[in-house]
């Protein structure tokens, strides 16, 4: 696990930290002594652990606005007790005082508030310095554990989503990953001004394969459609099992045209070839496509996107099947028609 620490003190407070601190091969170390430089280093790279040194100006600032972030809860924050004033207040009133001030710093937002014992706060033997260093270690342990139980929890919910957006059969993203994908891919084809299209596709007279091989054997002809369709797309196309034996492709940064294109290359690649079952058994079939690219005045979901290529596959499967059918054709299908009539 590569651990970072961030230390908000002086280099002469970290030359008197423990030495198994500055080990480089066992930790990421930084200094920083001003609080703003501190707090933009948290927000762009966040640390495992910080070091807070308490005689140092904004010491309590930092762990009260490391407390107020929601998303950085998960960093350690030890609080080390330099002030030569508290070791003589800790000195002239007793545990219960340091009882008191060790409740204020932890709620104010430490984790962790350990009196650091140093020559020049105190008269203490060098064994008492060296359990110092012990119960400053210890608490980088217990910093630790913190960091690897978020760390095993991201990597659980990450594995979590990845399980609730992929379609256990064909391993391609699912309606729900769609429904979450498509609204950002369209927020970014309108900032970046850049063309997106969308494929709608299924196989022809599927219900057929089921009643004739068995709904196994149409499972198993979904898979090697869902990997004969993931083979042949750019790196730049997403597919995703829409439901039942029907598909959806999303095309970023893809015209109309370029589309259509797309959508006649996966046409033949899916009819040239049959697709082995198993050993005996090999089944030939053709898909209908139906193709449409982002207008202006589609909604920011992508319905009517969708809206348009289902049309279009439609019309794909009713005049004829094995074809793919884009809405520009269809739009100006259309035009002719109400000329003519």
């Amino acid at each position: 696990m590569n651990i970072s620490i961030l230390v908000f003190g002086s280099d002469t407070f970290l030359a008197k930290l423990p030495d198994q601190i500055r080990d480089t091969t066992a930790f990421n170390l930084e200094v920083i002594t001003d609080i703003h430089q501190t707090i933009l280093q948290i927000q762009t790279a966040p640390p495992d652990i910080i070091l807070v040194q308490a005689s140092l100006d904004g010491s309590m600032k930092i762990c009260s606005w490391l407390k107020e972030q929601t998303q950085l809860s998960w960093i350690y924050c030890i609080f080390l007790e330099d002030r030569p004033q508290k070791f003589a207040a800790r000195s002239k009133y007793g545990w219960e005082w340091e009882l008191q001030m060790t409740a204020t710093v932890l709620n104010q937002g430490a984790d962790a508030y350990i009196w650091h014992l140093c020559e020049e706060n105190t008269e203490h033997t060098l064994a008492g310095v060296t359990a110092n260093h012990r119960l400053i270690l210890a608490q980088l342990e217990v910093g630790l554990r913190k960091v690897q139980k978020y760390r095993d929890l991201l990597q659980k919910n990450d594995l979590l989503s990845a399980i609730a957006l992929a379609d256990s059969l064909t391993e391609l993203n699912n309606r729900r990953a769609l429904e979450w994908d498509l609204p950002r891919q369209i927020h970014k084809a309108r900032t970046q001004g850049t063309p997106l299209s969308l494929i709608i596709l299924d196989v022809d007279y599927f219900k057929k394969v089921n009643d004739t091989y068995g709904h196994l054997a149409g499972d198993r002809l979904l898979q090697l459609l869902g990997s004969r369709l993931r083979q042949n797309l750019r790196s730049q196309d997403t597919a995703f099992r829409y439901g039942g034996e029907e598909f959806v492709v999303v095309l970023a940064n893809t015209t109309s045209y370029e589309a259509l294109g797309v959508a006649e290359r996966l046409n033949r690649k899916v009819s040239e070839q049959p697709f082995a079952i198993n050993s005996k058994l090999s089944i030939d079939i053709t898909i209908s496509l139906g193709v449409a690219s982002l207008e202006a005045d589609d909604d920011e979901k992508g319905l009517s996107l969708i809206h348009r290529a289902d049309q279009c596959l439609f019309h794909a499967k009713a005049s004829g099947r094995n074809q793919a059918i884009s809405w520009d054709y269809l739009s100006h299908f259309s035009q002719l028609e109400a000329v003519s009539s």
